[in-house]
Order: structure tokens, then C-alpha cells, then sequence
């Protein structure tokens, strides 16, 4: 129900996500969290998210039928509030965007940016990303993955949670096209280097840096975030690895 108090509507009734004890067994690319839609994201849900959001299905996906056209496919992991997904998919109008998110508060926040820049790009599976690498995804079916400031779980206790570990990194090395790339990008230098480390032991992955550390020039594509830009200015560092699949 919408309150004039902060002009949201509750949708926790609605998920169909997950369930929120995400660490038993196997690694998951979220933690599921409580949130709230605006009242702009739910009418985006309502507008944009019948041709934009894909069901999932434990089976291989038609990209042609999904996009409507044949295109290089690109899949992002973790969007968060769309921002830079919204950026990237309107200066790259050629490539097709897979884009998984499971809260819902993102998920609505991209399809309103999808539907003020007009984007026919983009698809949306809210879903775990592992599960549908795992049973979405062909080997040989990517032209690049995205994964753009994944949660850094700083405390080392918590380090076993974060989403760059090798199990993942082999199942996208494995489903990226020879030449396909890999990008990922952290403003937390601890989380850089165990990415650097990690994807840097993938036999089928190529560091394309030309830097003696072994880190990325931060490539055009991607934008600044507001989030980024604050970390910026406090002095804060930021850390993009591009590696190539051989």
C-alpha cells in the first residue's frame, strides 16, 4: 500500500525470490535483503517488465528469442540500482545485455531507467546467477561478463562469501567465447587483489592488463557512479580487471 510518508509501496508479499538463508550448501551471488519498491519502480515493473524481464527455466536460453535478434551477449551479475547498466547498454546499442538481480528495488529501479532511455538492449532474470550459468547458460554462449562492484565481505571471517572465488570464475571461463572477457571492478583493494590472484589461476583466462600490477585502465564504457565518485573523493581507490578468455 502507498503512504504519503515516504511514497513506497511494500512489495515483500510479492517475492518470489530465494529464500534468505542463501549460504547452506553452495555458493549464491546475493544475499537476499528486505526492501522497498517506489512507486515509480512498480509501475516499471508493470510497464517495462513484460517484454524485459525473462523467466527462469532450467534449460538453455534462446537469446535470439529473448532479444529479438542475434547480437553479442553480455551478462552482468549484480547490478545493483541499474546506473551503470543503463549507461553501458545505451553506448554499446550493438551488444545484448543478460542482466541478473534478485532485489527488487534494483530490478524496478533499471526497468524506469530502461523506460526513460528507451533501451531495447536489456533483459532481466531475477534469479540467482549461479543457478543460471549453471543451467541457462551453454558453454561457448558469452561474449562478456560484467561484474561490477560485488559486495567485498570485509570482514576475513566472511571473505569464503564473496562471489570471485574459482568454482565461478571456471564456470564463466568455460561459457565465454574464445576472446570473450571477463570484467570485473572493486574499490576495495583487499577484494582487488584475490581477484587479481583468482582469475589470474584460470588456465582459460588471460589478464589483458599492460600494467606491471597487473590491474586495468578503467575501460570507456564504464561510468563513474555516484557511489564511486564519493569513494573518489574521500581517497578511496578503485580497481578494474578485464581478462580475456583463450
Amino acid at each position: 500500500m502507498a503512504t504519503e510518508a515516504n511514497n513506497t509501496i511494500d512489495t515483500a508479499a510479492l517475492r518470489k525470490g530465494p529464500p534468505p538463508d542463501v549460504y547452506l550448501r553452495t555458493v549464491k551471488s546475493y544475499v537476499l535483503r528486505a526492501g522497498r519498491t517506489t512507486i515509480g519502480q512498480a509501475k516499471a515493473y508493470e510497464v517495462y517488465g513484460p517484454t524485459h524481464l525473462l523467466d527462469y527455466a532450467a534449460q538453455a536460453l534462446d537469446t535470439k528469442a529473448a532479444f529479438g535478434r542475434v547480437a553479442p551477449v553480455i551478462m552482468e551479475i549484480g547490478f545493483g540500482m541499474g546506473e551503470a547498466t543503463a549507461h553501458i547498454a545505451k553506448v554499446r546499442p550493438q551488444d545484448n545485455f543478460l542482466c541478473c538481480e534478485v532485489h527488487e528495488a534494483g530490478v524496478g529501479a533499471l526497468l524506469k531507467r530502461i523506460g526513460e532511455n528507451a533501451l531495447h538492449n536489456i533483459r532481466i532474470l531475477r534469479h540467482d546467477a549461479v543457478e543460471v550459468i549453471d543451467h541457462m547458460l551453454p558453454e561457448s554462449s558469452l561474449d562478456g561478463v560484467h561484474i561490477l562492484f560485488p559486495d567485498p565481505w570485509h570482514k576475513t571471517k566472511h571473505n569464503k562469501r564473496r562471489l570471485i572465488q574459482a568454482g565461478l570464475v571456471k564456470k564463466l571461463a568455460r561459457r565465454l567465447k574464445p576472446g570473450g572477457y571477463l570484467h570485473c571492478a572493486t574499490d576495495w583493494q583487499p577484494y582487488a587483489e584475490q581477484m587479481l590472484e583468482v582469475i589470474g589461476a584460470e588456465p582459460l583466462m588471460r589478464n589483458t592488463a599492460r600494467t606491471d600490477h597487473g590491474f586495468a585502465e578503467q575501460p570507456d564504457y564504464r561510468p563513474l557512479t555516484k557511489f564511486e565518485s564519493r569513494g573518489l573523493k574521500l581517497g578511496h581507490g578503485v580497481w578494474d580487471l578485464v581478462f580475456q578468455r583463450v
